[in-house]
């Protein structure tokens, strides 16, 4: 039997019980993949990131309690806070690559941490009825990304009170799907559903910020803006749109240090 040290943090916030917690694990060689998903279903949070180092670089993967996902930015940013405090890695950059994302950098800068990510691609299409439905409400605009729907509202005010029906958002072929209206105190809010790998809704997403930086970068005619995730626990970010790559920074805190056995 196998001891396995596990970190729960919590990213995108600079308290406990903020943000969202992702587990981590680093390893000394890849476990198989049953493994690695039944540990995500164990540990029930929105993902599970399991790291393993490969010479200066990592390699890093991440499962939902029900499936492997392309990319999560949460859980990449608790993976790196768990490296810089825990692993003493000697830089400030870390390197982590992804078989289905590619190369994703973390800056340290003092206690902020950046994601460099790639931008989601996205185009305008109709609203499924099924999620008018679902959130009660009409957008005012639709996209679809790589993996999720984008949906447009007037007001942060839509966004924080949504109860959306999860069962139609399930019917509705995607990872999830993001609700953003502008913000009050931030450039944006946004809120993501995404019962369909196992999420009813996620607390601060990460890579739902690929998808939402360019586009609010574009209508607000601004490289750099300030955003809120709005669920219970919410989150703070900073996005900056660079073409073809996004940079969002936020903090994260420890919640606990343990070990696993398996």
């Amino acid at each position: 039997m196998a001891k396995i040290k596990l970190y729960q943090i919590d990213a995108f916030t600079d308290k406990v019980f903020g943000g969202n917690p992702a587990a981590v694990c680093v390893l000394d060689a890849w476990l198989d993949d049953k493994t690695m998903q039944q540990i995500g279903a164990e540990n029930n949070l929105a993902e599970t990131a399991f790291v393993v180092k490969t010479g200066d670089d990592y390699e890093i993967r991440w499962f939902t309690p029900t499936v492997e996902v392309d990319l999560c930015g949460h859980a990449t940013l608790a993976a790196a806070y768990v490296l810089f405090t825990y692993y003493n890695h000697l830089t400030d950059v870390i390197n982590l690559h992804s078989h289905r994302s590619g190369l994703l950098r973390v800056q340290r800068r003092a206690d902020t941490l950046t994601l460099d990510f790639p931008t989601d691609v996205f185009e305008a299409t109709e609203t499924p009825e099924a999620l008018v439905e679902a959130f009660g409400k009409a957008p005012r605009e639709t996209y679809k990304g790589k993996t999720d729907y984008l949906l447009i509202f007037e007001s942060e005010d839509d966004v924080a009170g949504f109860n959306p029906d999860t069962n139609l958002i399930n019917s509705v072929e995607a990872r999830g799907v993001i609700v953003s209206a502008p913000g009050k105190g931030v450039d944006f809010v946004s809120r993501f559903f995404c019962p369909q790998v196992g999420i009813v809704e996620d607390p601060v997403t990460g890579s739902a910020h690929t998808t939402l930086t360019p586009y609010w970068s574009q209508r607000l005619s601004k490289q750099v803006m300030t955003a809120k995730q709005l669920s219970k626990r919410q989150g703070n970010l900073t996005c900056e749109y660079l073409g073809k790559r996004v940079k969002i920074t936020g903090k994260a805190v420890t919640y606990l240090t343990g070990e696993i056995e398996v």
